[in-house]
């Protein structure tokens, strides 16, 4: 079934297996190894924040050594992992070895690794707040829309018109967004024009409209955002709400339906609905470009450097420089 995809040179199609019966889940610890330890047991890099370890009664910090999990030693030829299967939500003795090289064992729940992964992502958005803040000076906000979503709409809505709303400019970040149907509520939130000032005894307070964004923005992008996460960035730069930064994006604009097969181990993906433009072509197949061009090199990425994001605050720092 996926081999149409290729053939018909369409998004939103191929097929999906589901297998049916019981699985063993992989349970996590809420923690990050240092993958270059070469000794025994798990050396922990980073205790994830909101994690089961993360806890002010816990001894575990960056540098322990889990050497047990539920009494069984970590050998160096066998898989550690394994022994957390189907452990989420269960009482789990781990024994570790501090960096001060005390013995200590903690009673923890392992959670899900669909939860581990949420918990990275916070983190990943935290890491870009933080250096959005950074290289403005305090002056820019940060938001990442993680799907086109109502839940992912409300996050960066009550972030906007709360944490941020005294910023000069907001860093809008769409990358890796898998789609959904956001890209109306974008348009209005981002598209505010100030019309009056609220003084309290002459002092500004507030600016109105006061339930959009007024103030300049700036959009990431890159070639993994999909279907509403292309049309999305292609409204926002059709409107010219603001620039976009980042890698093309391809042409995914398109509404599926994903249909089971009479064996309902089988799921197919059929595009219904197309996105034609004012001037008679369509979204789909039709590639995104951005107005600033900037790749994010691997081996820069591995170390923490986003050059996309720094691009981002660069080119906004400017546009608001030049209209003071």
């Amino acid at each position: 079934l996926s081999e149409l995809l290729g053939e018909l040179n369409v998004s939103h199609t191929g097929g999906r297996y589901r297998a049916p019966g019981a699985q063993a889940p992989t349970a996590s610890l809420g923690l990050l190894f240092d993958m270059a330890y070469e000794g025994p047991g798990l050396k922990v890099s980073e205790v994830v924040k909101n994690g089961p370890f993360d806890k002010a009664s816990s001894d575990m910090v960056a540098g322990s050594v889990i050497r047990k999990i539920n009494g069984t030693e970590l050998s160096a030829d066998s898989d550690p992992m394994s022994l957390l299967n189907n452990l989420r939500g269960k009482k789990t003795l781990v024994s570790f070895t501090t960096p001060g090289g005390a013995e200590t064992e903690e009673v923890v729940l392992p959670i899900s690794s669909g939860a581990m992964s949420d918990l990275l992502y916070r983190r990943w958005v935290r890491q870009r707040e933080h250096e959005v803040d950074s290289l403005s000076g305090g002056r820019l906000g940060y938001v990442h829309i993680e799907s086109m979503s109502d839940d992912s709409f409300r996050e960066i809505y009550a972030r906007l018109l709360g944490k941020y709303i005294g910023k000069e400019g907001v860093v809008i970040d769409t990358r890796w967004n898998g789609g959904g149907r956001l890209h109306e509520d974008i348009e209005v939130l981002f598209s505010g024009k100030a019309y009056i000032t609220q003084d309290v005894h002459g002092v500004p307070t507030t600016e109105m409209p006061s339930r959009r964004w007024n103030k300049p923005s700036i959009m990431l992008v890159c070639e993994a955002n999909y279907s509403n996460a292309h049309g999305t960035p292609w409204v926002y730069k059709r409107l010219g709400l603001g620039k976009l930064v980042g890698m093309p994006v391809p042409g995914t604009m398109t509404s599926v339906n994903w249909v089971t097969m009479q064996d309902p181990t089988l799921v197919f993906g059929i595009p219904v609905v197309g996105m034609r433009t004012p001037e008679g072509h369509y979204l789909e197949n039709f590639q995104l470009e951005p107005d600033v061009k900037v790749a994010n090199n691997p081996a820069d990425a591995v170390n923490g450097v986003d050059a996309q994001l720094r691009a981002a605050v660069k080119e906004l720092l400017k546009e608001i420089d030049s209209k003071k």
